[in-house]
């Protein structure tokens, strides 16, 4: 491990997690994290100079289909598929969540 952390750095990581670590908890993830930082500092060492970034790894571009406007569903027949739909103002009657 490359870097051994104490009880209060871990505390104060905990708290900025926000979670409660008990004390057979804080050994396993003082280690964990410690090798998390080590792997990002593995990655932080890799030589990108020069290497052009990228957005898409295969270099494809995603065909889009086009922007068309289609006539929309009817809305007596959106209305036909809801349970308990309330045909005379057009609207669907959903489960009461609040109050």
């Amino acid at each position: 491990m490359a870097h051994d952390f104490t009880s209060d750095d871990l505390a104060r990581v905990a708290e900025l997690a926000r979670i409660d670590l008990t004390a057979d908890e804080q050994p396993l993830f003082a280690r964990q994290l410690s090798e998390f930082l080590a792997y990002a500092r593995q990655v932080q060492e890799v030589e990108t100079r020069g290497i052009v970034p990228t957005s898409h790894p295969t270099g494809a571009s995603t065909p889009l289909r086009a922007d068309v406007v289609h006539e929309c569903l009817a809305r007596d027949a959106a209305l036909a598929a809801a349970p308990d739909a309330d045909t005379s103002t057009g609207l669907f009657k959903v489960p009461r969540v609040l109050g």
